[in-house]
C-alpha cells in the first residue's frame, strides 16, 4: 500500500459546508500515525483548510436516476482514473465521527481488496455500506461504465449505490472486522423510550461512527433530529410538541421516536 495513507471524501451541493471537510481533516490528523493526505472531490472548494487537496468532482455522465434515494454521484469514484489519486484510498463520508485510531483501516486485508462497512440495517444479508470503504483506485472501471450504460435500470434493480457496489466487485467484497465501524442510530442511540433518559454512547472498540439515514452529528450535538427541529429544550417540551394539533397518529409516533439528548462526546471529537 501507499506509504502515505490516503483518505477520500466527496462534497457537492449545499447540504454540507466546508467545515465538514475541515473537521474530517482534523479528526484524521488526530487519529492517524505517519503521513496522510485528504483528497476531496467537490463542486466548490471554497473554505477548505490549505492541507485539504481539492479536485473537481467528476461528472456522473448521466442524469440522476428517477425514483431512487441512492447517492449515485459516489459511483464516479470507481472510474478508471481519478485526478490526483492512485493506489489505495479510504473513503469516509463527511458525517462520520472518528473516535479512535483508524490506522488499521489502511493495513487490514490485501491492497486489492474492496472493504466496506456492514449494512447494519440488513444484518442478515452480506451487504456493504459505503459510509466507510477502502478501494484500489481505478481497478474496477466497469462499475462506472455499466452504470452509465443503463443508469436507470441499475438504480431500479439495486435501489441504493451501496447495493450496486456490493454486487459488482469480482470475487465479492470484504467487510471491516466486527466492532470497528458502528451505526449511530442503531448502535449508539438507546432504543425508544430509553433515549429520553440515557445519552448515546460509544460502543466498546469503536473506531468510526457513521450516520447513514440521519440524524446528522451536527444536529445530535444540539439535541435535535433534523436541522429544522429546535435545539434541545427538555424531554417534556419535545413530547408536548409531538401532540400538537394537526398531526396524524403516524406523524406523532415518528416525532416521539425522533428524540436524542445532546451528545457531549460528539462535540468533543467532531471538531477541526
Amino acid at each position: 500500500m501507499n506509504p502515505t495513507k490516503q483518505i477520500v471524501c466527496v462534497k457537492w451541493g449545499t447540504g454540507y459546508g466546508p467545515e465538514y471537510v475541515n473537521r474530517l481533516y482534523g479528526m484524521a490528523r488526530r487519529h492517524i500515525t505517519g503521513p496522510f493526505r485528504l483528497v476531496c472531490y467537490t463542486d466548490n472548494p471554497e473554505g477548505f483548510r490549505p492541507e485539504v487537496e481539492a479536485f473537481p468532482l467528476p461528472e456522473l455522465g448521466v442524469p440522476q436516476p428517477k425514483g431512487s434515494r441512492g447517492k449515485w454521484k459516489k459511483v464516479v469514484l470507481w472510474g478508471g482514473e481519478l485526478e490526483g489519486l492512485t493506489g489505495v484510498a479510504l473513503f469516509v463520508d463527511l458525517d462520520t465521527v472518528i473516535v479512535d485510531s483508524i490506522d488499521p483501516y489502511f493495513s487490514y486485508g490485501s491492497p486489492d481488496d474492496v472493504i466496506l462497512a456492514r449494512n447494519w440495517a440488513k444484518p442478515l444479508q452480506r451487504l456493504g455500506q459505503t459510509s466507510v470503504f477502502r478501494f484500489p483506485v481505478g481497478k474496477f472501471p466497469q462499475i462506472l461504465d455499466n452504470f452509465r450504460a443503463n443508469s436507470q435500470a441499475v438504480a431500479d434493480r439495486y435501489g441504493f449505490e451501496q447495493h450496486y457496489i456490493t454486487s459488482s466487485i469480482p470475487g465479492g467484497i470484504k467487510l471491516w472486522p466486527e466492532g470497528w465501524t458502528w451505526h449511530f442510530r442503531l448502535h449508539c442511540l438507546p432504543i425508544f423510550p430509553l433515549r429520553y433518559f440515557r445519552m448515546a454512547r460509544i460502543p466498546k472498540g469503536a473506531r468510526l461512527i457513521t450516520f447513514p439515514g440521519g440524524p446528522n452529528p451536527g444536529d445530535v450535538v444540539d439535541g435535535r433530529w433534523t436541522p429544522k427541529s429546535p435545539p434541545y429544550e427538555g424531554r417534556w417540551v419535545h413530547v408536548k410538541r409531538c401532540f400538537a394539533p394537526g398531526l396524524s397518529l403516524k406523524e406523532r409516533w415518528r416525532k416521539l421516536r425522533q428524540f436524542v439528548l445532546p451528545v457531549q462526546w460528539i462535540a468533543e471529537r467532531w471538531r477541526e
